[in-house]
């Protein structure tokens, strides 16, 4: 087929599903559980800010749905990946490696640490960084300095952390990247923002690294509205806590606080909201697998291949992705496609071609340009 006709193809099969001519979204929440009741009730209580009995409940539930000591609920994913990099140490003219196939906001939280990212390439299987690519990344630019630490060898700038992100819900290789940090004394930040409910050999992702961050903005697979969350150790996760919450010492009544604390704290009004989107997490996980195996299914017989979750893993499919057979076969794809009210999109531009981030240290970034250069995200929502 050519591909003007596999394009036509991909818009009725998108629309066959979800069995409308109207517009159909990237990815639309879906309110069909107890999240009126759960919001009203916070109404009704008054306490709709950031002191009320649902951000107790979605932080417990979290913790005990990811398998993870602690879980402290914040206003964004932003927001808590910026305390997960502070509370790893990372600090003023640090550098921190990360991958250039991501979302703007791992590299924002970065650099509000005063610290410089460090563009490592992707695996195309995982999207996520590669562990092969930063080990020879590390072995040519740096060196373990007699205090242990890892520093870049041109310029001595101590290289603190690694962040990898779960791709559309994909998991990294977790397992590679643990033994490159081990090795290389790095603290492991998971930006988890995407993957809610995606495995990694059986282990939820964002529970490897010493902190994992998720996000819970609107199109994500639950939504508070807008927030977030880090997933850590006890002790690392009442810190967070603490510094999450302008740094106040616990008084009846006096106004006491140590240190340089943050407004992070998320609203018991958003947390109501998360707490009825928990109760579905399972449902909306075995619905956007469905999906997801419609799509492979329908590409199998096509040019286009379909991104599947990595062996081993159990990926939430936040995002069903394809990768074209050339960058033009892209761009009439994309503009086919939402043109006809079928919205797609491609991946984010690649951080380290932003001009806010082009001067940043990078390896070899071959993988990242490829996929770029191909990928369309289709519609990935839930039938409401």
């Amino acid at each position: 087929m050519s591909d003007g006709v596999v394009i036509q193809s991909i818009i009725q099969m998108v629309r066959d599903h979800y069995q409308t001519q109207d517009f159909i979204p990237l990815h639309a929440p879906v309110f069909r559980g107890n999240e009126k009741e759960f919001v009203t009730e916070t109404i009704e209580s008054t306490f709709v800010s950031s002191v009320g009995s649902f951000v107790d409940r979605f932080e417990q539930d979290m913790a005990q749905y990811t398998g993870s000591p602690r879980a402290v609920a914040v206003v964004n994913g932003t927001a808590a990946l910026h305390l997960a990099l502070k509370l790893a140490g990372v600090q003023q003219n640090d550098l921190v490696i990360t991958q250039p196939l991501t979302f703007v906001a791992t590299c924002n939280a970065i650099h509000y640490c005063g610290a410089d990212p460090v563009f490592i390439d992707i695996d195309r299987h995982t999207l996520g960084l590669s562990p092969t690519a930063m080990e020879t990344w590390l072995e040519s630019e740096a060196f373990i300095d007699d205090q242990g630490y890892c520093r870049h060898r041109d310029s001595n700038r101590i290289i603190r952390a690694c962040v990898p992100m779960h791709t559309f819900g994909h998991p990294a290789d977790l397992h590679g990247l643990i033994l490159v940090c081990q090795k290389w004394h790095l603290a492991l930040v998971e930006d988890a923002a995407e993957s809610l409910g995606s495995l990694y050999h059986g282990r939820h992702t964002g529970t490897f690294g010493l902190l994992g961050t998720l996000s819970f903005n609107g199109n994500k697979i639950i939504t508070t509205g807008g927030g977030g969350m880090l997933l850590a150790g006890e002790e690392i996760g009442a810190r967070a806590k603490h510094l999450s919450t302008t740094a106040k010492l616990p008084h009846a009544y006096e106004y006491e606080h140590d240190e340089v604390g943050y407004n992070y704290r998320l609203p018991n009004l958003n947390a109501a909201l998360g707490c009825a989107q928990l109760l579905q997490l399972n449902e909306f996980i075995e619905e956007k697998r469905q999906l997801a195996a419609y799509y492979q299914d329908f590409f199998h017989t096509t040019n286009y291949s379909f991104i599947s979750e990595p062996e081993g893993c159990r990926s939430n499919y936040w995002l069903n992705a394809i990768i074209c057979p050339d960058p033009e076969a892209r761009n009439h794809l994309l503009e086919t496609t939402n043109n006809k009210n079928v919205m797609t999109r491609p991946v984010w531009k690649l951080m380290h071609q932003l001009n806010i981030y082009n001067t940043c240290l990078r390896g070899d970034l071959s993988n990242s340009e490829f996929i770029s250069e191909r990928l369309v995200n289709l519609p990935s929502s839930i039938k409401n």
